[in-house]
């Protein structure tokens, strides 16, 4: 499987699959070479309402006839393409689960500069809530 993402052409027929690129703000591949000359082949614009994306896992959904293009995604645009094509009862989940990973970036980083400093491991459980385990683990990197 590809990771690139996948520009494409609906028609009336389609027009539920996938999301327009616009709705999703500033993607970097738009403003490459093969989707501006891809664009220009097809006579659509970047804000055609026939205009879709879909993320990689799911290219098999567009139809077999359809003009489509590969585009390659940043980690922060693919999350962003992935959560407007996500079952609208898990974005609130998918939300949090965002905020979850980034107030834990750079824990063990954290970590191991605590324990350096001289904060006993289980002073640094308590205050984290991290597993005492896991707390020793990072001093031993």
């Amino acid at each position: 499987m590809t990771d690139d993402a996948y520009l494409f052409l609906v028609d009336e027929t389609t027009a539920h699959l996938g999301v327009p690129p616009a709705a999703l703000g500033e993607l970097s591949c738009m403003d490459t070479a093969a989707v501006v000359a891809w664009l220009a082949a097809q006579k659509v614009t970047a804000t055609s309402p026939h205009l879709r994306i879909v993320p990689p896992e799911e290219r098999e959904a567009i139809p077999a006839d359809a003009e489509r293009v590969p585009v390659p995604l940043s980690d922060e645009e693919l999350s962003r393409l992935r959560s407007r094509t996500a079952p609208e009862a898990t974005v609130p989940l998918e939300e949090e689960l965002r905020a979850y990973r980034d107030c834990t970036d750079g824990r063990d980083e954290l970590l191991t500069r605590a324990l350096a400093a001289g904060v006993p491991a289980h002073r640094i459980a308590e205050l984290t809530g991290e597993d005492l385990g896991t707390v020793r683990a990072a001093g031993q990197r």
